[in-house]
């Protein structure tokens, strides 16, 4: 048996997931379950947040079996980057409208990849800024 330390991402994964599934049960309890027929507002998020809790169990056991590799260095700049350009989204979204926030989202959101390229970049901007136009205005 291999100790957590030799698949680390799937063991932290595996505690960030078995966290928020945890958390949606926790949270829905307050509301009714209803149903399979009928459902109540506790009934997807207890469901969901189990499987995901689930799913957490499985990686964590999962990385005392399967040996993976090291967790590598936090990357700061795509956090801030992602977070940045959802933010000012959020802003300028009325005011500006869908067409300017939303290519400027992904293209900031795209700049925080170490895999980053122009090309696919810009033809991603356009294709889903065109196709949230046309569905959403």
């Amino acid at each position: 048996m291999i100790s957590p330390s030799e698949n680390p991402k799937d063991f932290w994964t595996g505690l960030i997931y078995i966290f928020f599934g945890a958390s949606s049960m926790l949270i829905a309890r307050d509301y009714g379950m209803g149903t399979a027929i009928k459902m109540g507002p506790a009934y997807f998020p207890t469901i969901l947040g189990g499987l995901l809790a689930l799913i957490g169990a499985i990686s964590v056991i999962r990385s005392f079996i399967v040996p993976g590799t090291p967790v590598g260095a936090f990357a700061f700049k795509g956090l801030i980057l992602v977070c940045v350009s959802i933010l000012l989204f959020g802003l300028i979204v009325r005011g500006a409208g869908l067409a300017v926030a939303l290519p400027l989202l992904i293209i900031m959101s795209a700049v925080a990849s170490v895999k980053f390229r122009w090309r696919p970049t810009l033809i991603m901007a356009a294709g889903l800024t065109i196709f949230c136009v046309l569905v959403f205005l």
